[in-house]
């Protein structure tokens, strides 16, 4: 008997406390509307829309969850924020700031990111398929996983990047920089990359087939085992270049003959 009435008394107090607690809806809107104040630059899992953000000062802020498909972030500065899982669809982040920011997963399909500063950014697994970033600064960003197919990053800045494993199919990488970016195991089919700057670039079993590689310069690349089926190597150069185990089977060499 005492047990039973320890139990409805615990059951009663936690539906008490319960009661108390502001609603899940209400604590986001709440959130929400310290957000846009300027109180806070804390909201997790906040619906922003269309939020007015262009210029905002955002540095270093959580934002890590919410919806902001369609949002303006022309020249925001969000450096160091938290954006993982953050949906950006279609967002414009033109000339905005993302330094060392956290977009591990987001969503950025169809995103404008023209000139945009995402130096040592993180964009593990994020989907930036359709987006245009050309001359977009991304130096030392980690972009393992990513999803880049059909992407514009034309004259972009990519040195020492790590793109392990990236989707990269059709991409516009013409006069792109990836010097000594770590590309093994990448998906680069069908990708443009007339004159594209690859020196020292770790190639290593990622997949070329049919790549336009006119002009493009691979000296001291590491290319072992990388499938280059198709490829148009015009005018590359290939100095120093690991070729061990490479697939060259109707590529377009240098000096213009058709690989065997």
């Amino acid at each position: 008997m005492s047990f039973d009435w320890h139990r409805k008394l615990a059951a009663a107090l936690a539906l008490i406390a319960w009661l108390c607690l502001p609603t899940i809806g209400s604590r986001v809107a709440a959130a929400e509307s310290d957000f846009l104040a300027g109180r806070s630059k804390a909201c997790p899992n906040c619906v922003l829309k269309n939020a007015p953000l262009k210029r905002k000062d955002l540095t270093g802020a959580d934002l890590s969850g919410a919806n902001l498909s369609g949002t303006v972030l022309h020249r925001a500065r969000l450096a160091r924020a938290k954006l993982t899982g953050t949906n950006l669809t279609n967002a414009n982040l033109n000339k905005t700031d993302l330094k060392n920011a956290s977009l591990v997963r987001a969503k950025l399909s169809g995103a404008m990111l023209y000139e945009t500063d995402a130096s040592a950014a993180d964009f593990t697994e994020a989907d930036l398929a359709d987006s245009k970033m050309g001359r977009a600064r991304l130096v030392r960003a980690t972009l393992n996983g990513a999803h880049f197919r059909n992407a514009v990053l034309t004259a972009a800045r990519l040195d020492e990047a790590s793109l392990r494993g990236a989707d990269l199919r059709n991409a516009n990488l013409v006069e792109a920089t990836l010097r000594r970016a770590d590309l093994e195991g990448a998906n680069l089919s069908n990708a443009g990359l007339i004159d594209a700057m690859l020196r020292d670039a770790n190639l290593q079993g990622a997949n070329l087939t049919d790549a336009d590689l006119f002009g493009a310069d691979l000296s001291g690349a590491n290319l072992t085992r990388a499938d280059l089926t198709g490829a148009r190597l015009t005018s590359a150069v290939l100095t120093g270049a690991t070729l061990d185990g490479a697939i060259l089977k109707g590529a377009l060499m240098p000096d213009g003959r058709v690989h065997d």
